[in-house]
């Protein structure tokens, strides 16, 4: 707002505003969390000799990514085909109706990087515009063709198979580092659809029985688990080790610009740190490394202090690299003279050691300042400083406190505290998940709180599904933003696209199997009816990313449609909606949610193999559609709790994506609390008036006697969850 740019929003306004001009159009799209994007602004758009340029030639809007991922994706796609390239800012020139012609990312305010200046380029679209308007003409139509073919998956193109999951495996071992654990060479992001992928199927074949490795030391991982638990534990521990993730905070930046893990970008994202959070849980499960465990707690700690709403619930979306456009990461970076200034001589050794604090460090833009990372084990600064390893722990404790209330006397970067509804839902299943296998009661409540919130106030149901509890969903709606980071923005309304519903739905499943509240389950229904409603392709099959456009309403190229199928970065739409579907017919029992997740499968079928890893939501929901479910039902009665507790252990321990676990009192056990599927079976179970807490095993359609010795029903899950 406070550039000489006359901006305008995305809208009917801005696109009659360049009609009625016949100018083209510029079209700048960004994020809060972007530093290329806060770069240009402050090189360029702030820039006045640029803003007479752009003000007397293009009509000019801005779009925030992570409020219209729809528009993002499509002018992405006109981008990358013009140009090879992608990313933010994403720079765009489109003809008056919206159609692009030209564009990039970056461009430098003098000629530089490789790159021509950003005057330049806007006095040469100007006068092509001017001067050659048929080639432009010409251009946005190929362009618009290209944008068109970008993920539209017309028809099914094959049969739902589990050899999408070797191909992606192939694909994650073709591209693994065996030395600095990840995927791929610099710059290096986490997959973490991979990589659960990679642990669930590292689990079921056995990986729990392996011996367990120590995480530093000559033995810590290479040799200690067969290839594919050596990939997780490889890749993890060098992640949770190195400038990645914040040593002193907690939590995972957005990705590392070295392979080695060290020098991150510095933002932080809440659905990076939710998916990761699942990882080091499921780490945790399918090695029992305690390592895991810990670093899974300390992402809730950075998300508890940073991210969350604590007063009403909810979960922001992300965290900024820096404070200004000359500043790389100060705020988390340090120079061995500040360690020095707030530490002891002797917490200021275990630092330097520990973290590789040194006169020169990692950062070209002030060489001085040093990314922490985590070079030597406690072991190794024991015996190199002859102390005993607890004392070694101590002072590295002492020292990461102190260290980290100076960084907080620190300018701060700033924190975006817009909730959105599907990252949301993200990080609420993260925080189920993390609470029920590390008994996280906090986590489960905030999580719980989150969700409500989302329900309450992005959920808007017709008045005849408000008085069926949100059921029954065929004109309900669910937007795409909670709430702004501004409290004093105008109210506006952005309509929800599939990834809010298909994670909302999940997000919802997850918090009825945490607390075995109907309620959840109904809303769970509810929105997946919804979706279904208004994005399933009932001709060709699968989901489209968001609603058709009535005729004439449309702007821009927002009338293609789009099936997404990869993982970028977030959970793709399609599979995380097939998904949701499978899930809902183990509940229901209802044949039209299988038929339509195995609709959306064979939709991608034939192409999913091509895109590896970054299809790797596709392969999870192919193992949910392919695999019987093993749900656990465990009936706690009141005078044996101890017993619920030691079978409920027992039940989420194994981690499986087929399996699900439900813990009912023995007055929920009743058909009108229960999900049709369960009504079935669970109000008839004979050991409901023995007295006894038990649990019941169901693989298929099949239920097995109960039980009620926790050891036993370690055993009887291990043999179900074989991977076959």
């Amino acid at each position: 707002m406070h550039q000489p740019i006359q901006w305008h929003e995305w809208g009917a306004e801005a696109f009659a505003a360049a009609q009625a001009a016949n100018k083209p159009m510029l079209l700048d799209i960004g994020a809060v969390w972007c530093h290329w994007c806060h770069v240009m602004d402050r090189e360029s758009y702030d820039d006045a000799e640029i803003a007479a340029i752009v003000n007397q030639h293009f009509i000019a809007v801005k779009v925030d990514r992570d409020e219209r991922p729809d528009i993002d994706s499509r002018y992405q796609a006109a981008v990358q085909a013009v140009s090879g390239q992608g990313g933010w800012p994403l720079t765009a020139f489109l003809t008056p109706d919206g159609k692009p012609f030209y564009g990039g990312t970056y461009f430098p305010p003098s000629d530089g990087y490789g790159r021509p200046s950003f005057r330049r380029v806007l006095l040469s679209i100007a006068n092509a515009f001017a001067e050659k308007h048929g080639d432009v003409v010409e251009q946005a139509k190929m362009v618009e063709s290209a944008i068109s073919q970008s993920e539209s998956f017309a028809g099914r193109s094959g049969r739902v198979s589990e050899s999408v999951i070797a191909a992606i495996e192939e694909s994650a071992f073709k591209m693994f580092d065996p030395q600095h654990g990840g995927f791929g060479q610099a710059p290096k992001f986490p997959h973490p659809s991979a990589l659960d992928l990679l642990i669930e199927r590292y689990s079921r074949s056995g990986g729990n029985e392996e011996s367990k490795s120590q995480l530093y030391g000559k033995e810590r991982e290479r040799g200690k688990y067969p290839d594919l638990g050596n990939l997780i534990v490889t890749t993890l521990g060098h992640m949770a080790r190195g400038g990645v993730y914040d040593q002193l905070a907690g939590g995972f930046h957005r990705y590392s610009v070295d392979e080695r893990w060290v020098v991150p970008h510095f933002e932080k994202m809440c659905y990076d740190n939710s998916e990761l959070l699942k990882n080091y849980v499921h780490a945790y499960q399918a090695t029992g490394e305690e390592f895991f465990a810990d670093v899974a707690r300390d992402i809730i700690r950075w998300m508890d202090e940073w991210l969350s709403d604590r007063e009403r619930g909810g979960f922001y979306a992300s965290q900024d690299a820096d404070i200004s456009m000359d500043d790389d990461g100060d705020y988390f970076t340090w120079t061995l003279d500040e360690a020095r200034a707030v530490l002891t001589e002797g917490e200021a050794q275990v630092a330097a050691l520990h973290y590789d604090i040194n006169e020169v460090g990692e950062m070209h833009h002030n060489p001085a300042k040093n990314v922490l990372y985590v070079r030597a084990s406690v072991e190794e600064i024991a015996r190199r400083m002859n102390l005993v390893p607890d004392r070694v722990r101590e002072l590295l404790a002492s020292a990461k406190k102190k260290m980290y209330a100076a960084r907080l006397q620190r300018p701060t970067p700033y924190v975006d505290k817009t909730v959105y509804v599907g990252w949301n839902s993200l990080c609420v299943s993260a925080y189920l998940e993390a609470a029920k296998v590390l008994n996280l009661g906090e986590a489960r409540r905030f999580a719980l709180r989150s969700l409500d919130r989302v329900l309450g106030e992005a959920w808007k149901a017709s008045s005849e599904e408000q008085a069926n509890d949100g059921g029954g969903a065929t004109g309900a709606t669910l937007l795409h933003v909670v709430a702004y980071s501004d409290p004093a923005a105008s109210h506006r309304e952005v309509v929800g696209l599939l990834e809010d519903y298909s994670f909302t739905a999940l997000a919802c499943l997850d918090a009825y199997e945490a607390t075995s509240d109907l309620s959840y389950f109904k809303f769970a229904q509810a929105i997946t009816d919804a979706m279904i409603a208004r994005f399933f392709d009932a001709t060709s099959g699968g989901f489209f990313d968001s609603e058709p456009i009535a005729e004439g309403k449309t702007l821009g190229v927002l009338a293609t449609r789009r099936k997404p199928l990869q993982d970028s970065p977030t959970p793709a739409g399609n599979p995380m909606a097939a998904i949701a579907l499978t899930r809902m017919h183990h509940y229901t029992g209802d044949a039209g949610y299988r038929d339509k997740a195995e609709l959306t499968l064979e939709t991608f079928a034939g192409a999913a193999e091509q895109f590896g890893i970054f299809a790797a939501t596709y392969g999870i929901a192919v193992l949910h559609w392919l695999e019987r479910p093993v749900q656990v039902v465990l009936i706690a009665e009141d005078r044996e709790q101890d017993a619920a507790e030691k079978l409920y252990a027992a039940a989420v321990a194994p981690f499986a994506f087929n399996k699900s676990t439900l813990r009912l009192g023995v007055n929920q056990a009743v058909a009108e609390n229960l999900p049709p599927a369960l009504a079935a079976t669970i109000p008839n179970l004979p050991a409901l008036g023995s007295g006894k807490s038990f649990a019941v095993l169901c693989s298929g359609s099949a239920c097995q006697p109960p039980v009620t010795d926790a050891t036993e029903l370690g055993r009887m899950l291990e043999v179900s969850l074989q991977k076959r």
